[in-house]
């Protein structure tokens, strides 16, 4: 029992680091769907 205590912990704490490195560029808002999903290139400027 001792062992998954420990291994929560770890976990926790690693996912914490992470995140803490990753600042505002964590998105975790879950599935997009709609205009927030796309994943296109945008147009290229016209000279």
């Amino acid at each position: 029992m001792w062992k998954l205590v420990v291994g929560f912990v770890v976990f926790a704490a690693v996912a914490l680091f992470v995140i803490s490195k990753a600042g505002d560029q964590v998105d975790m808002s879950g599935e997009k769907h709609g205009t927030e999903a796309t994943h296109a290139p945008e147009p290229a400027a016209s000279k």
